[in-house]
């Protein structure tokens, strides 16, 4: 299965978001790979806490290298062995492997080798992984094109895939998203001009809220006037009709992830014992453990 995530505007924490998810499937026992296609930024590394790769890697055998025909594999990171943020691989946990983007790299041209060497890449991690997680570039950017055009191709078109819109719970994020997917060159009209299913790819595709604020749990409320408190709740329903209206509602989102002061301060991956210390929030772990649930539930996918 490949899940790619995307946003259409930065600073959604689509990167740790996806990163928790995918720590939290290889948990659960799959084996994972983490593709980071974030051409421009490719930070998956310091979210992983792997140093050697914190802002890719300069070893010439980066995504980068690989899909413009300069190395014949991408470089692989074993995240349990070499992440300082880990205590190696716990028992009974899939393989959680990282394949890092370029150090210096950016947006470059999609060509028709470009389309072929990503088939062939993503044709070979399918069949060594449960899960793997393609991170993309913000917007409408040459990663989103390369994949949608790779998973049009006859090779890939059998291979279960799911698309994951993450975005804040604001007006302008509500609206970003909602014009990425439906928008003007959106996501859905660039799948179908590369020979989707329209139908299909819309079944296919689901939002995640992140850095959200639940005005109905009192913790959430503590050291707010009256006055915020009623603003708070307003602006929430608000957001909710609009969100349904422009078709980011309740129906489509997979899943919330609340705000959590660990994730504002350091993007990293929530471990059980940063919970435990009381680190991190349990709602925000058991968000994440959800979601990778959902995520290769199929029954949970078709059900929302």
């Amino acid at each position: 299965m490949f899940v790619f995530a995307t946003s259409d505007k930065g600073g959604t924490g689509r990167s740790v978001t996806s990163s928790n998810i995918l720590y939290r499937a290889a948990l659960q026992g799959l084996d994972v790979c983490y593709l980071d296609f974030d051409f421009g930024s490719p930070t998956a590394g310091a979210i992983f806490g792997v140093t050697e790769v914190e802002r890719g890697t300069d070893k010439g055998s980066d995504l980068h290298s690989y899909l413009q025909g300069r190395a014949a594999l991408p470089y692989r990171v074993d995240v349990w062995k070499d992440s300082r943020a880990l205590r190696g691989r716990p028992a009974g946990a899939g393989q959680l492997v990282l394949m890092p983007g370029d150090q210096g790299g950016g947006e470059f041209t999609t060509t028709a080798e470009v389309i072929k060497r990503c088939v062939d890449l993503f044709v070979r991690v399918n069949e060594e992984f449960t899960i793997c997680l393609v991170d993309l570039s913000a917007g409408r950017s040459t990663a989103t094109e390369v994949v949608l055009a790779a998973t049009g191709q006859p090779a890939l078109r059998s291979i279960d895939t799911r698309w994951l819109v993450f975005h804040r719970w604001t007006r302008q994020h509500v609206l970003a998203a909602s014009g990425l997917v439906q928008g003007l060159n959106g996501l859905t009209e660039v799948a179908k001009r590369h020979g989707h299913d329209q139908k299909s790819f819309i079944d296919n595709l689901r939002f995640v809220r992140t850095a959200t604020i639940d005005p109905s749990l009192r913790q959430n409320l503590e050291g707010l006037t009256t006055a915020q408190v009623a603003w708070l709740r307003q602006r929430n329903r608000d957001l909710a009709t609009l969100a349904s209206k422009h078709g980011v509602g309740r129906g489509v989102r997979l899943g919330t992830v609340p705000l959590d002061p660990v994730l504002q301060w350091q993007e990293q991956l929530i471990s059980d014992e940063d919970v435990a210390h009381r680190v991190a929030n349990r709602e925000t772990l058991e968000a994440f453990e959800d979601l990778a649930k959902r995520i290769a539930d199929e029954s949970a996918w078709e059900n929302l």
